[in-house]
């Protein structure tokens, strides 16, 4: 258990650091209750760092040199191991790792599933099957709605809730491939499987050209009924949180379902300039979700929920 002056010290690195590396993430933390908030900043802190050493980066900067991505990955296990140890790792954010996994009871598992995220974006991957994009988004954004899970009270054996949590995750990162399929083109980057590519009788490297507009639109549709998809089962999973953290997690899934939905209802013009939800929206987003959250009855999705985290982690674990 870390003395309290030598927690106060990691909060306090903690909190600078969302605050520099996320606004929104940061806003968004004010909802919860202080303990939850402290807790929801010292993961935040271990995932931006994880993120800056897989990167070569500085609080999501400028990217570095790109090489040798296996012995980033190396240092970044071994400080992670060192933190599940009750170890001083000689890097606040490990150490901050540490704290929150001995006070809520998260477990290495859990930490590896992020960390192998990282991999994916190395060496020119692309998801060949919605099957492939969907294990890319459990690791890079799922694989955080279940520590982030744990850190609000749910009980790590609770493997429904946390499926839900996954949920979560997996909407806000379908919402941001749909947003950003411009710009991750520009990157060299491309989420959508290359078999909607195929369907799309789209050459290859051509998806974001005018001439297939129409083609990219029906795709950021189909990503965006998957993002509501999952946002109702998330939105059943908060039921179960406390009233705060519900309530949190009602608000970012309005949010971030909102950013899809303008994708969608944008079309062809959904790429000439950024998606966003302005202020006031947000805002607004954040009262019904209160009251969403007060009174606690969220509507089923339909059909059935066909991803959990088993369908994500080799059968071996």
């Amino acid at each position: 258990m870390a003395n309290p002056e030598r927690r106060a010290e990691l909060v306090a690195h903690a909190r600078a650091t969302i605050k520099h590396g996320s606004q929104s993430f940061s806003a968004a933390s004010q909802l919860f209750d202080s303990e939850t908030r402290e807790r929801a900043w010292l993961l935040y802190a271990w995932c931006r760092q994880c993120d800056d050493i897989a990167d070569n980066q500085v609080l999501g900067g400028e990217l570095g040199d790109q090489s040798n991505l296996e012995e980033r990955l190396a240092h970044i296990r071994r400080l992670t191991a060192l933190a599940f140890e009750g170890k001083p790792t000689g890097d606040p954010a490990f150490d901050a790792l540490g704290v929150v996994a001995e006070e809520c009871g998260l477990t290495p598992q859990m930490a590896e599933d992020v960390i192998a995220g990282f991999a994916l974006d190395a060496d020119d991957w692309r998801p060949r099957s919605e099957a492939d994009m969907m294990r890319y988004c459990y690791h890079v954004a799922g694989a955080v709605g279940v520590m982030m899970a744990v850190v609000m009270g749910v009980d790590p054996k609770d493997q429904d809730t946390l499926d839900r949590a996954n949920d979560l995750g997996l909407a806000f990162q379908l919402s941001n491939i749909a947003r950003d399929i411009v710009e991750d083109d520009a990157a060299g980057r491309c989420y959508l499987p290359i078999n909607w590519l195929v369907e799309q009788d789209i050459e290859p490297g051509q998806h974001t050209k005018p001439h297939h507009r129409e083609e990219l639109a029906e795709m950021a549709a189909r990503l965006v009924a998957l993002v509501e998809k999952h946002e109702a089962a998330a939105r059943v999973g908060a039921e179960r949180l406390p009233f705060r953290s519900r309530w949190a997690v009602l608000a970012a899934a309005r949010i971030y379902g909102a950013i899809g939905r303008k994708v969608r209802t944008r079309g062809t013009e959904a790429w000439n300039s950024r998606t966003f939800v302005p202020r006031w929206e947000k805002a607004a987003y954040g009262v019904r979700a209160f009251l969403s959250a007060a009174i606690n009855r969220e509507k089923h999705p339909d059909g059935e929920i066909t991803w959990g985290i088993k369908d994500f982690r080799p059968t071996s674990t």
